[in-house]
């Protein structure tokens, strides 16, 4: 394979091993806020500890497209985003070890440092030193995976099975999310749980709760389309978010008093609310979404009721139980793909998310 170089005659048609030696790749960088460049960006140099992966797949998170507009503070151009991504080992660091060139692997969007007492703890999510692929935050900058080759610890990496395609892979840090905000849970086989959110988290929660042996798994959205797919991916019930949803809940689960658990996914005020109000006396709440910063929250309704309310951050530790989850076909992704689509036509691929007018869910680029 042949690629041009910046445009300069004397480096027409270099072999692609060339244009690593001269350090250079493509990438699609948020140079400003709503407006991204396809081009040329500084191939990662890496350090000891570290590998090179010729990124082969990496979906776009709602986190990005919060990331894109300003919204989220957390996306200060310029960057390179995206942390939901799989590829191959091309370059490996002096001091890497059980891995080589063209291993197949998918990676932890989180970076942690392995030695303090979180991280000891296996509570990698809540490291103090803790950075996230593709962001750029104030107090720190981390490239991410929309290039053509992105850089990572070795202590993050995880191996994709044969049998797990590329696209596939890069659901991995998705599911590990749902998978953690499950695993937050006391769930014992057989109960109740319902989803507040059916977006794209909410559907991987929908299935990671059956996985760990839920028995009535109930989802609710405003969309019948998300709630039919819901449905379609183990949700034994489905209900339309209104004035009537608790009595229907409780309903459904055959107790006046609520369900076992819920598991909200959104982050607004009134599925926050309802998630609280949906569980019986001695119930438990995950909450995974993070739409506001602050909610209102009904105190009352917890503490009369002694209920636990969990807070669930990114994953910590699940990765390869993901990608077993994947691979075993307990969690489907395939009905989760919108669009694939090539790196350089991420612009327009980043609009249409954020217009959010054509009910895409998860679109992923392939540099």
């Amino acid at each position: 394979m042949y690629q041009n170089f910046r445009g300069n005659s004397s480096f027409l048609w270099l072999p692609i091993r060339s244009i690593l030696e001269f350090r250079i790749m493509k990438a699609l960088t948020l140079t400003a806020y709503n407006q991204f460049e396809y081009g040329d960006a500084d191939l990662p140099e890496i350090a000891d500890n570290e590998v090179l992966i010729s990124v082969k797949a990496c979906g776009i998170c709602g986190s990005d497209i919060h990331g894109m507009d300003g919204s989220s503070g957390r996306r200060i151009p310029p960057i390179i985003m995206g942390h939901e991504a799989s590829g191959e080992i091309t370059e490996v660091g002096s001091a890497v070890r059980n891995w080589k060139k063209g291993d197949r692997v998918t990676f932890d969007s989180t970076i942690y440092c392995g030695e303090c007492e979180s991280c000891k703890k296996g509570q990698i999510n809540l490291c103090p030193d803790r950075n996230v692929l593709g962001v750029s935050c104030g107090d720190y900058r981390r490239h991410g995976a929309f290039a053509e080759y992105v850089k990572v610890p070795q202590h993050i990496l995880c191996p994709i099975p044969d049998q797990v395609s590329y696209e596939q892979a890069a659901f991995a840090e998705p599911v590990s999310i749902a998978l953690h905000g499950v695993n937050r849970l006391p769930i014992q086989k057989g109960d109740s749980a319902v989803v507040v959110g059916a977006g794209l988290i909410g559907l991987l929660v929908v299935q990671a709760l059956k996985r760990k042996g839920a028995g009535t798994v109930i989802a609710v959205d405003i969309d019948e389309k998300r709630l039919d797919l819901a449905r379609e991916l183990g949700a034994d019930y489905s209900v339309i978010s209104n004035d009537d949803s608790l009595a229907k809940i409780r309903e459904l689960v055959g107790n006046d008093d609520g369900a076992d658990h819920a598991v909200e996914v959104v982050g607004f005020g009134p599925t926050i609310n309802l998630a609280i109000n949906c569980v019986k006396k001695g119930g438990s709440i995950s909450c995974v979404g993070n739409l506001k910063a602050e909610v209102p929250f009904p105190l009352q309704a917890v503490v009369t009721r002694e209920l636990s309310v969990f807070g669930s951050c990114a994953s910590a530790g699940e990765y390869q139980e993901a990608v077993e989850a994947v691979a075993d076909g307990s969690i489907k992704v395939e009905p989760l793909i919108s669009g694939v689509g090539a790196l350089k036509d991420g612009n327009d691929w980043f609009h249409r998310l954020h217009k959010n007018d054509e009910g895409l869910m998860k679109v992923i680029l392939q540099p």
